[in-house]
């Protein structure tokens, strides 16, 4: 029963945890550019996101989306899934041995691992590999994507999704402008969505 009546007050935190943001959203090609201003600290943090979902939201899973996401003061693609909460938890549990395959036709593939990153889960190139995904990625006028080791996901060998790219030079122009290098918030301390899952794991265990 203490289980029970906790759940509820868990979900009520984590809405709470989330601050008061004014958002502004524009298209650019096939990119959708949404920046978001907390009205207490003024802090403006933006996300770059192809329009298009790499697997849609379902009733009990987050959505992947492409996104673009600083790495060393690079622009990079990583497929992400934001926000995770109690019903996302599934989602953010696999994908601590999950993999993204990422490709921009001709150039040769990508393999991106994914990890928890504060409360999202994030699939980015690896160090290695940033400079090249940066270089690539402007250019692109299409993008070869494929989940290993997700929900719903196929074998290595399953066809991957294919997005045409428009107007990403200047969608990433544009995201610079609104988030200079180093402007994205830092994670709230104690709030580690590998920590979150932890706790929930062990209020759900019987």
């Amino acid at each position: 029963m203490r289980r029970a009546a906790t759940l509820p007050l868990i979900l009520l935190a984590i809405v709470m945890a989330a601050p008061a943001l004014a958002q502004q959203s524009e298209q650019i090609g096939s990119w959708r550019l949404t920046c978001s201003t907390d009205r207490m600290t003024d802090r403006t943090t933006c996300l770059l996101r192809l329009r298009d979902w790499v697997e849609p939201p379902g009733s009990a899973m987050p959505g992947l989306a492409l996104e673009v996401i600083e790495r060393g003061g690079r622009l990079v693609p990583a497929v992400t899934s934001r926000d995770l909460t109690l019903e996302g938890a599934a989602r953010g549990l696999l994908a601590l041995t999950g993999m993204a395959q990422l490709r921009f036709p001709p150039h040769r593939l990508f393999e991106m691992p994914c990890g928890l990153e504060g409360w999202s889960l994030i699939c980015a190139p690896r160090p290695e590999d940033t400079a090249r995904a940066e270089q690539e990625l402007p250019q692109a006028d299409r993008v070869l994507v494929r989940m290993l080791g997700m929900p719903g996901s196929g074998s290595p060998a399953a066809e991957p999704v294919e997005f045409r790219l428009s107007g990403t030079a200047e969608a990433l122009a544009r995201y610079r402008r609104a988030a200079p290098p180093g402007a994205a918030a830092p994670e709230p301390p104690g709030l580690g969505g590998r920590g979150l899952l932890q706790r929930l794991l062990r209020l759900l265990d019987p």
